[in-house]
């Protein structure tokens, strides 16, 4: 007799953002989509977590206090390890040059504050993460 199959393992989702307001709209979004949801206030705290236990996915904020997100996603990519999470940078910089910027640091995709849960799942979907 075979024996059973072992439950999938929980997609986890790192939220770096300085803003709580802004990680509890994400954490709802992203705990709907059945990601278990760990919080970060900056990019040094996120790190930290992330060469603890690297998550699958990871929403980022852009400006923050002791690291940016540029420069959270450039570090964070320099560290060797199998899972390589998804990055999307949600922040308020919209210009065109801000999304070439993130997206050249490692960034996967990009969505502008403020954001709804239609908008954000479209992007996942599109990096295949929702």
């Amino acid at each position: 007799m075979p024996a059973p199959a072992a439950p999938p393992r929980q997609l986890r989702c790192l939220l770096v953002d300085d803003s709580r307001v802004m990680r509890k709209v994400a954490n709802r979004i992203i705990s709907d989509l059945g990601y278990q949801v760990i919080e970060a206030e900056n990019g040094e705290e996120a790190l930290a977590r992330c060469k603890v236990a690297m998550p699958d996915l990871i929403l980022l904020d852009w400006e923050m206090p002791f690291m940016t997100g540029v420069e959270f996603v450039a570090a964070l990519r320099r560290i060797d390890g199998g899972v390589v999470p998804k990055v999307v940078f949600c922040t308020s910089k919209s210009e065109t040059t801000d999304i070439y910027q993130g997206i050249g640091a490692g960034a996967d995709e990009y969505v502008t504050k403020p954001f709804d849960q239609q908008t954000l799942l479209a992007k996942l979907q599109r990096i295949g993460a929702a």
